[in-house]
């Protein structure tokens, strides 16, 4: 087995195919072994050229309002009354800290979707 770094888009689509050669192996074997080491220098090469950046934070909410079958008065509790939904919704305010946590805390939106419009 030899094993170098993954690059370029080659050497990723090259490694892409042996792991899908390697998907049957067994664990605590050579092949099983080397489908480990593998997927961890793919998972690295993703995180470096296809990272996945968190939803808009407005995004996130309306995303996590529409789960929960809630509407804007809903949010009245967690943001401070109808006005500032409004304006937190329409991105003409931003999320305090305080927001922030009142929404993580109470509505499980993770921080990271929440932060990028932190006061």
């Amino acid at each position: 087995m030899t094993i170098s770094p993954v690059k370029t888009k080659r050497d990723y689509e090259r490694t892409l195919h042996r792991i899908e050669q390697l998907m049957d192996a067994k664990l605590d074997t050579k092949a099983g072994d080397e489908l480990d080491i593998l997927t961890t220098l793919v998972e690295s090469y993703e995180a470096k050229h296809h990272a996945i950046c968190p939803p808009d934070p407005i995004e996130a909410i309306k995303f996590r309002m529409d789960q929960l079958g809630m509407t804007r008065k809903d949010l009245e509790a967690l943001l401070g009354g109808r006005g500032r939904v409004s304006e937190i919704l329409t991105k003409k305010r931003s999320l305090s800290l305080e927001m922030i946590r009142r929404l993580h805390g109470k509505l499980q939106i993770p921080l990271e979707s929440l932060i990028g419009t932190a006061a």
